[in-house]
């Protein structure tokens, strides 16, 4: 059965916006947009490959996790997705992210930091999202473990449409 987890922050809910303003970390949080299409494709995700299978995987701070439960009730997440909120799982540090996806059974993953997937050595298809350049550098041993995506849309022709199949490693990752 196929799983597939979630980062949120950096992948669904936009870390900065172009308004210092709406920033998650600002007192205008709420304000903070999801990032381009990924409401929309995970709903797609959802009818089209992974039904209910699908796992919201983020590391924060107990203060950030109140925040991302808020953002994502305020912004309708779960009834525009079909996601169960039952299935939002939070841990303190990066590396705890791995037994999670283990627990879980959770085949593939989407996050935009390459140390973490790094760590997910049990999830076959790992796609790194719109990655910063330096954390790439800092953990690029990885890189060929993991595909790299720059949009929601990358992520629906990788997981839907004519790319090599998610269940196996890529050829070369995507520079």
């Amino acid at each position: 059965m196929e799983r597939l987890g979630v980062d949120i922050g950096g992948v669904i809910i936009e870390g900065v916006s172009a308004a210092a303003d709406t920033s998650f970390f600002s007192d205008n949080y709420l304000k903070t947009p999801a990032l381009p299409g990924a409401i929309e494709a995970l709903q797609r995700l959802a009818d089209a490959r992974f039904g209910e299978n699908i796992f919201l995987v983020s590391k924060c701070g107990a203060r950030t996790e109140a925040r991302t439960r808020e953002w994502l009730s305020h912004h309708l997440v779960y009834a525009r997705t079909g996601l169960d909120p039952a299935q939002l799982h939070f841990c303190r540090k990066r590396h705890e992210k791995a037994p999670i996806c283990k627990d879980l059974g959770i085949t593939h993953f989407i996050d935009d930091r390459l140390e973490v997937l790094g760590y997910l050595e049990s999830v076959p298809s790992r796609l790194l999202f719109r990655p910063q350049e330096a954390e790439v550098a800092a953990n690029a041993r990885h890189l060929p473990a993991v595909t790299r995506v720059e949009s929601w849309g990358e992520v629906l022709d990788c997981l839907l449409g004519a790319a090599p199949p998610p269940s196996t490693p890529p050829s070369k990752p995507r520079l």
